[in-house]
């Protein structure tokens, strides 16, 4: 993964790559793969998240401040 992708299309790819390992007819070499490439996907989307949390809760406690 050369280049950033934003949450959706993670959560897309994420998808997809769930519905072919459950499929169950993956070979071992791609099922790992597609496990490495859903791990990192995964982390990807936890970032991301964690990122948006700080911002929200950064403009949470300026809001406060100026209410003040």
């Amino acid at each position: 993964m050369s280049k950033e992708i934003s949450y959706e299309d993670a959560m897309k790819r994420i998808d997809e790559i769930v519905s072919s390992l459950e499929k169950g007819d993956v070979p071992l070499e791609e099922a790992l793969k597609l496990f490495e490439e859903g791990t990192k996907l995964t982390n990807l989307c936890y970032k991301k998240l964690e990122n948006a949390k700080q911002k929200i809760t950064e403009l949470k406690a300026v809001d406060e401040d100026e209410s003040k």
